[in-house]
């Protein structure tokens, strides 16, 4: 059976969590399964990390590109190859030029980890929906226009939608997710609260959509013992000082981030503490409303951003850290949950979406909406060092339920029952 991949988010440079699940999805499958032979499809040639596969270190003799676009791919069971597409757009990739592909030559099940499902697709086409909190939180996501002429890419997308939708950023999501929903064989979601979330706003049947956990890079994140001089390296690295409270992940209103600057001053000024708070992560959607929080609020010197940073970087900061600092309104799941219980860090999080179906009770958590209650939490864990321990520890034994390799094998199940 042949199975095709959109490998593009993947293969970004810059991951989040869409990105990260595509990746580790795609590394973990080609450690699991010799049977199948899959195809990558990309917009661009694959980075080291996808166009070698294997556990092995050192220089690969793979990235050659050949003139149909195929570019070797390093595997355990040389059973995965890449596809190179280009596109001279920025935008619709997917819709354009990989439903090229599947007109001309479409592999056996299609596999899009990402909600867009291409125009033109195989009948056994799967769909991971990662969340549809757009749906109950509008404001929360960006409603840009899409391409660099507006005009074009607006008349392209009535045309296309029979006047239902404009090129912005959200009713592409909106369509998309929709389609996608009504279109793919199957549907993967990431955890159950996602999954009562679609059944209730587009009534999709509940045995076409399977539950399939996120997991998290082990080997970086649960070290029980970590060397500290890298630890101060990487700290010193992104400017980083001791003692620090931190959360990652994009700066953007649906990561309610505005909300915990806030929470944060609040708290420091009850409790008398010198934690600095840093912010890592790309800017994003919403991003403007945090930088004005943090001048008016004065403390331009006590929270600070850092940008993105690299997973191994960031396995370092979470072990340096006093607490990890979730205040989402919502998520579909939250790998940055799994990433601190695994590091042994406390959690404190929102009581929102799908993050006490994944913290369990290995996390403190408060209403993203009453700042009141966040920065009372954020006291207690600053200041609790049994509360703390407790956390670390329940953490640490709430994180066994989750890998990518126990993602691939599900995933994998749900290939093989199409």
């Amino acid at each position: 059976m042949i199975i095709g991949i959109d490998a593009s988010r993947a293969n970004r440079p810059h991951k989040s969590g869409t990105e990260w699940y595509s990746y580790y999805l795609i590394k973990a499958l080609a450690k699991i399964d010799s049977r199948n032979q899959y195809i990558l499809y990309t917009d661009k040639p694959l980075i080291k990390e996808l166009c070698d596969l294997t556990d092995e270190v050192g220089p690969s003799d793979c990235g050659r590109i050949d003139r149909g676009g195929w570019q070797s791919v390093a595997s355990p069971y040389n059973n995965f190859k890449a596809k190179i597409l280009k596109w001279p757009w920025k935008f619709f990739w997917t819709q354009g030029r990989l439903s090229w592909e599947m007109l001309i030559g479409s592999p056996d099940i299609l596999f899009v980890p990402a909600h867009a499902l291409p125009l033109i697709h195989p009948a056994k086409s799967v769909v991971t929906i990662h969340d549809i909190g757009y749906k109950r939180h509008r404001s929360l996501y960006s409603h840009e226009k899409i391409g660099y002429r507006p005009k074009i890419w607006n008349w392209l997308a009535r045309a296309v939608t029979r006047g239902r939708y404009q090129a912005t950023a959200y009713d592409y999501l909106d369509w998309s997710t929709g389609r996608s929903l009504k279109k793919a064989r199957h549907i993967i979601t990431i955890s159950e609260f996602s999954r009562q979330e679609i059944r209730r706003y587009y009534e999709t049947p509940v045995e076409k959509i399977s539950v399939v956990h996120n997991g998290y890079n082990v080997e970086l994140f649960q070290k029980k013992e970590m060397d500290e001089r890298k630890i101060d390296a990487a700290l010193e690295a992104h400017g980083i000082e001791k003692p620090y409270l931190f959360y990652v992940g994009r700066l953007e209103k649906k990561k309610n981030v505005g909300a915990l600057v806030e929470a944060y001053v609040l708290a420091r000024h009850r409790g008398g503490w010198s934690h600095k708070l840093y912010l890592v992560g790309d800017a994003s959607f919403g991003y403007d409303e945090i930088k004005y929080l943090i001048n008016e609020f004065d403390v331009a010197n006590q929270v600070l951003t850092t940008g993105w940073v690299s997973e191994e970087h960031l396995s370092y900061i979470y072990h340096g850290a006093t607490a990890f600092i979730f205040p989402t309104k919502y998520e579909g799941f939250g790998i940055p949950l799994l990433q601190a219980m695994a590091a042994g860090t406390p959690v404190v999080a929102s009581r929102a979406a799908a993050v006490p179906e994944i913290a369990g009770d290995a996390a403190l958590l408060f209403d993203p909406d009453d700042v009141e209650d966040m920065a009372e939490k954020i006291n207690k864990i600053v200041t609790g060092e049994a509360l703390r321990e407790r956390l670390i520890a329940a953490g640490r034994e709430r994180v066994k339920q989750f890998s990518w390799e126990k993602c691939a094998r599900e995933t994998l199940k749900v290939f093989n029952g199409l």
